[in-house]
C-alpha cells in the first residue's frame, strides 16, 4: 500500500483502513524531508526512531477515538513541545519547556505524530520569512521569492507534502501570507478559541495559533481538535464550536474591495489572478459580491506597527531585549526597539482610535456576512527585502494586519495561479465565531479553482477540499424551517447563528400555504398559515439545524401571534417551522403571490 503523494487526512485514513502501517508513513516522511533538502524548514527534527515509536504506540487504527490517528505534523518553534528547545528563531533566547503547550497536547492525544519544529521570522515579527539567523526556508515554487512569514517553515513544509498539517501562529498575518505564497490553506481562527498557553507571545492580546494544511477540510478538522476553553489562559474564551453550514446559504452577502481599496503594487498578474478568483466566487455563491470601501480597515492596519501595539512585542521579550539587544536579528531589533519611543498616553490614544475605527468597521458588517480580499498584493523577491527590509514586508500585510485588531476570523485559500505560474490566493474574513461559515465557503472556492495541492500533483476536488454537503440535521439537532427575517442575510438571521444554527438547505413548502404580511412593526413580520390545497401555494423557506438547547431557547423567544408548528415541505420532509395564528392574518395583507418573504421585501424596496 503506497503512501499518498500528498498526505491529506482522508487519504491517509483511507490507506490506513486498507492496511498501510503508520511506521511506513513515518519512514516516507523522513525520506521526503531528505529529498526536499531545505535546511531552513526545521530547526529541530524528532529522531526518526522516536517518531516510529510514537506510531507503534497508537495501537489499532481508530479514527473515531483518535481523529488524527497516524497523521504527521510539525510545530512552529515559538510553541512549546516538551523535550525540545523553544528558540523563537533566536538561539540566545532558547529554553527547554517543562510541558507541551495544551493545544499541541490535544493534537498528540488525538493521534497526530510530531515530526519537528519549524523555522520562523524571529520572535514571529515579520511577514517575509527571512528574518532568521538560521538558513532561510525556500519558497516552495520559486526560491528567489520570499517564503512568507512569520510561519515560513510551517507553510513550506505543508506545501511539499512533508506533513499533513503544521501549526503556526498569527498576529498580523503570519498564518495567512505564507499560505498564499506557497499554495496551501492558512486558517486564522477566532481569537481565544485555541489556548495560547505555551506559546512565546508577540502581542498577547492579538495572538492565536494558526493551522496550515493542504485543504480546508484538513485545517478545519485540526482546528476542531485544538479548540477549547483554557481556564489557565487569561486570553482564552469559551466560544461555541463553529458550525459548518454544509451549503452556501441563499442570500449570502460577500463583500469585495472596491476599486479604491484594491492594492497590487502595479502588478497586473496579481490583479488578474484576483479577478479570476472572483469569477469562481460568483459561481460558488450564485450572485454578485458587494463592493466595500476598506478605508476603516486599512486605518486599523496602520495602527499595528505605526501605533502603540509594537510596545506589546517589546513587553513580550522585555527582559531579554534589554539584557541582550545584540542577540536579535537587526531588523527585528529595530522594529521592536522602536516601542521605547512610545508613552502610556500614546497607548491610550491608540486604543481610542481603534475604538473609533472598530465602530466604523462594524457598520460594514451590517451589509455583508463575509469579506474576500487578496491574501497578499504581490509576491516579493528576497532581493527586494535585501534592498528594503521594511517596505515590502509592510506591503505583504496590506490585507492581513487589521484582522486580529478587529477580532475577526480569517481563512487563506489558494486561488487560481498567476499567469507566470506563481501561486495566488484569497482570504475570507468574517466576524468572530463565523469560522464554520468561511470554512464551508473556502472549501467550495478551493474546489472551484481547479488546482493541485501544494507543489504536488494531487488535484483538488470537492471531496479533497473538504466541501460538505450535509442536508439533514444530525442526531443531536432539530430541523426548523424559517420563512421571514431569520433567513440568510436578513435582519434576524443573527439570532439563529448566535445559537449555533447551521444552514441545511433552501426548499419550498408544499402547495398548501398562504403567506401574509402581519400588521404592526417595524420590523414587518410574515405570517404563514396552512390552507386547503386548492387555494394554497408553495412558499420559500430555509431549513436550519439547531441543537436541542438552541431550539428551546429560540422557540422561547418567539412572540405572539407567531407560533411553531409542523410544516410539510416539497422535498417530502415534515419538520418544525414558523406559522401564524389564524386570527392574526384576518386583517393582514396576503402576499402569497410573491412566493416568499425575500421577494416581497425586494418588491417593497423597488417601489
Amino acid at each position: 500500500m503506497p503512501v499518498p503523494s500528498f498526505p491529506t487526512l482522508p487519504a491517509l485514513h483511507a490507506a490506513y483502513a486498507e492496511g498501510l502501517a503508520p511506521e511506513t508513513v513515518i519512514a516516507e516522511t523522513y525520506r521526503r524531508i531528505a529529498e526536499v533538502d531545505d535546511p531552513g524548514l526545521f530547526l529541530a527534527l524528532v529522531p526518526e526512531a522516536q517518531a516510529r515509536a510514537a506510531a507503534r504506540a497508537l495501537g489499532a487504527f481508530d479514527p473515531v477515538a483518535k481523529p488524527l490517528w497516524g497523521v504527521p505534523f510539525a510545530v512552529k518553534d515559538n510553541i512549546d513541545v516538551a523535550g525540545f528547545a523553544t528558540t523563537a528563531a533566536c538561539p540566545a533566547f532558547a529554553y527547554l519547556p517543562a510541558a507541551t503547550a495544551p493545544a499541541i497536547a490535544r493534537l498528540i492525544a488525538a493521534g497526530a505524530i510530531l515530526i519537528g519544529k519549524n523555522n520562523l521570522d524571529q520572535f514571529a515579527t515579520g511577514l517575509v520569512g527571512i528574518r532568521t539567523p538560521y538558513a532561510v526556508p525556500r519558497n516552495a515554487f520559486d526560491p528567489t521569492m520570499v517564503p512568507g512569514g512569520s510561519s515560513s517553515g510551517s507553510a513550506v513544509s505543508v506545501a511539499h507534502g512533508l506533513v499533513t498539517f503544521a501549526i503556526g501562529t498569527d498576529t498580523a498575518g503570519s498564518g495567512r501570507v505564507p499560505a498564499g505564497l506557497n499554495n496551501v490553506v492558512g486558517l486564522k481562527p477566532s481569537l481565544g478559541s485555541i489556548s495560547t498557553r505555551g506559546m512565546v507571545p508577540a502581542c498577547r492580546t492579538l495572538d492565536t495559533m494558526s493551522v496550515f494544511a493542504g485543504t480546508v477540510g484538513d485545517a478545519d478538522a485540526v482546528y476542531r481538535v485544538m479548540l477549547g476553553y483554557d481556564p489557565d489562559d487569561p486570553f482564552s474564551r469559551a466560544l461555541p464550536v463553529p458550525p459548518r453550514p454544509g451549503a452556501c446559504p441563499p442570500g449570502l452577502r460577500v463583500g469585495v474591495p472596491d476599486g479604491a481599496s484594491r492594492h497590487f503594487g502595479g502588478d497586473a498578474l496579481s490583479e488578474a489572478a484576483f479577478e479570476a478568483a472572483l469569477t469562481d466566487l460568483r459561481t460558488v455563491m450564485g450572485g454578485e459580491p458587494v463592493p466595500i470601501d476598506l478605508a476603516p480597515f486599512m486605518a486599523v492596519a496602520d495602527l499595528l506597527y505605526a501605533g502603540p501595539w509594537v510596545a506589546e512585542r517589546y513587553q513580550a521579550i522585555r527582559t531579554f531585549i534589554e539584557d541582550q539587544p545584540e542577540a536579535l536579528h537587526p531588523t527585528t531589533r529595530a522594529i521592536i526597539a522602536s516601542a521605547t519611543t512610545r508613552s502610556a498616553a500614546d497607548a491610550f490614544a491608540g486604543l481610542y482610535r481603534l475604538a473609533e475605527l472598530r465602530r466604523a468597521a462594524e457598520r460594514v458588517w451590517t451589509r455583508i456576512d463575509v469579506l474576500i480580499v487578496p491574501t497578499y498584493p504581490r509576491p516579493r523577491t528576497i532581493a527586494d527585502l535585501t534592498a528594503d527590509p521594511i517596505g515590502p514586508n509592510s506591503e505583504l500585510g496590506t490585507y492581513t494586519n487589521f484582522v486580529n485588531l478587529l477580532d475577526l476570523c480569517a481563512l487563506a485559500v489558494p486561488g487560481r495561479f498567476r499567469s507566470d505560474g506563481f501561486p495566488s490566493g484569497v482570504t475570507l474574513i468574517a466576524p468572530r465565531g463565523a469560522d464554520g461559515l468561511i470554512a464551508d465557503l473556502g472549501a467550495r472556492l478551493h474546489a472551484a479553482a481547479d488546482l493541485r495541492l501544494g507543489v504536488g500533483t494531487m488535484p483538488v476536488s470537492p471531496q479533497t477540499a473538504g466541501q460538505t454537503n450535509v442536508a439533514r440535521a444530525q442526531n443531536d439537532e432539530i430541523e426548523i424551517a424559517v420563512v421571514g427575517a431569520h433567513m440568510s442575510g436578513l435582519p434576524l438571521n443573527g439570532e439563529l447563528v448566535g445559537l449555533g444554527g447551521r444552514f441545511l438547505r433552501a426548499v419550498r413548502t408544499r402547495a398548501e400555504y398562504r403567506l401574509h404580511a402581519l400588521p404592526g412593526g417595524p420590523p414587518a413580520r410574515p405570517g404563514l398559515v396552512r390552507v386547503a390545497p386548492d387555494i394554497g401555494a408553495s412558499i420559500e423557506t430555509e431549513v436550519w439545524a439547531l441543537s436541542t438547547a438552541g431550539f428551546g431557547a429560540f422557540v422561547a423567544a418567539i412572540p405572539i401571534p407567531l407560533t411553531i408548528g409542523t410544516l410539510r415541505l416539497s422535498d417530502g420532509t415534515t419538520l418544525k417551522g414558523f406559522l401564524a395564528e389564524a386570527e392574526s392574518v384576518a386583517a393582514a395583507q396576503d402576499i402569497t403571490e410573491y412566493g416568499g418573504w425575500r421577494r416581497y421585501l425586494e418588491a417593497q424596496q423597488a417601489v
